[in-house]
């Protein structure tokens, strides 16, 4: 099974299937329902949100039959003879249905002359025409362009929508993931769906029985232990920056990747200021870790006091930038716990 089939095996068909896109899931609807379909859409957003599996969607529910829907990728269909070509079809009319639909995916990779060639289309569309526009990069249209779409921005998901997601999909797979598995598969994929899909079929694909574990998955990614994270945070509340380099400098030999090492102890310092400030939010800290972790960050909370704070938060935070242009990768997690340890 590739990465690609198990994406588009769980690709929702319909409105009722979407999730994490509610707003533009219900302003859609309305518009169907209220029967005012807009001639131009615009989809914004990142990679992997659900731009043209909407747009697809959208298209169906419209009245478009697959003989009457167009996906052109624009990164490979950018210049202004193929968009002058797109604008001589528009003109022919649907074959079976009531309009036409041309999804544009990846727009803003269009030449400037393609754009102007599109503009004279979007200004005058026929009446049996509906243009969808997708970007991840809104701010390289045209305002011309924009001002004639209606535009939608597609949010990221929410890491509870994606470990939810990655649960129900193994589910369906015949897989059995622990909390802590789902959560660092979540995690992994970064806020796209697809990229999350991709991630659990890559650890599917290694498993050698249908219970995953944390390690596995650990092992399967590259992604950094349990124990390595946690060894981390307590040489922060230690001061012990002997302890801090050793486990940086094993991690940096396991995973290939330390931003992912930094989200993982980014993520438990948060929830262990939770515990401690905001013990109505203990649920989302319970739910989002393993029965073993929850007791490691309760003991923190009561224990560590002044030494996991908010000004640890901060440095590490302060950690994201550095990361990017690093040419030794441990060194600007090494300054930040310095930096808390002279504080």
């Amino acid at each position: 099974m590739s990465e690609v089939t198990l994406y588009r095996k769980y690709r929702p068909q319909s409105f009722d299937e979407v999730i994490g896109q509610d707003a533009v899931v219900a302003t859609l609807k309305g518009a169907l329902q209220n029967d005012s379909i807009a001639h131009a859409y615009l989809f914004s957003g990142s990679r992997g949100t659900g731009k043209t599996s909407i747009a697809r969607i959208f298209a169906r529910e419209i009245g478009s039959s697959d003989n009457d829907t167009y996906e052109i990728d624009a990164a490979s269909n950018r210049g202004v003879d193929d968009i002058r070509a797109l604008r001589d079809a528009v003109h022919t009319l649907p074959f079976d249905s009531k309009f036409k639909v041309y999804i544009i995916d990846e727009v803003h990779m269009l030449t400037k002359e393609a754009f102007n060639a599109l503009l004279k289309t979007l200004e005058e569309p026929p009446k049996h025409v509906i243009f969808i526009l997708a970007t991840t990069e809104e701010e390289k249209l045209p305002e011309t362009i924009v001002s004639r779409c209606q535009s939608f921005r597609f949010k990221k998901p929410s890491h509870a929508i994606l470990q939810k997601l990655v649960e129900n999909v193994a589910k369906k797979e015949g897989y059995t993931l622990e909390p802590s598995s789902s959560d660092l598969i979540a995690l992994l994929g970064d806020g796209s769906f697809r990229d999350t899909l991709g991630t659990l079929q890559k650890v599917i694909a290694a498993s050698a029985d249908k219970k995953i574990t944390p390690e596995e998955v650990a092992v399967t990614l590259g992604a950094p232990s349990t124990r390595m994270v946690n060894d981390f945070i307590l040489a922060i509340t230690e001061r012990d920056f002997a302890k801090g380099a050793q486990v940086l400098a094993e991690a940096s030999e396991t995973i290939g990747d330390m931003k992912i090492f930094l989200d993982l102890v980014v993520r438990k310092v948060r929830f262990v200021l939770i515990l401690r400030f905001a013990a109505a939010m203990k649920a989302e800290v319970r739910e989002n870790s393993s029965e073993e972790d929850f007791v490691f960050l309760e003991k923190l909370a009561k224990e560590a006091g002044k030494t996991l704070a908010s000004k640890e938060l901060v440095a590490l935070l302060g950690v994201y930038a550095d990361l990017r242009t690093a040419a030794i990768p441990t060194l600007p997690l090494e300054l930040a716990l310095l930096r808390v340890i002279g504080e």
